[in-house]
């Protein structure tokens, strides 16, 4: 995770009063997968955590951790917006509007 996505979560979290977030994934979007983002209160035991500066944590439970192993995550700011940008080794294609992709094998 990059320093400046870290500091986005660091304030997100902040706002929502949570101590982590949780990244996994859905079957949607035009390429069969899309990333979903949830702030969690409590952090689930039989999960992976990552804890980064600032202690922020991201959670992968073990039921996507084979879809976002190794996925960097990253701040992107285009004009007044800024969102996180994942890139995922494991991803095979991704569609145009860049918000789904597919993994090998699936």
């Amino acid at each position: 995770m990059s320093d400046s996505a870290q500091r986005h979560v660091r304030k997100q979290l902040n706002q929502e009063n949570a101590t982590g977030l949780q990244l996994h994934v859905t079957e949607s979007g035009c390429n069969g997968y899309m990333y979903a983002l949830k702030f969690l209160e409590n952090i689930p035991k039989d999960a992976h955590v990552f804890e980064f500066d600032d202690h922020v944590k991201v959670v992968v439970d073990n039921q996507h951790w084979d879809l976002v192993r190794g996925t960097h995550i990253d701040l992107v700011t285009e004009g007044l917006n800024s969102s996180l940008k994942f890139e995922n080794p494991n991803a095979d294609t991704h569609c145009g509007c860049g918000e789904s992709f597919s993994i090998r094998g699936t």
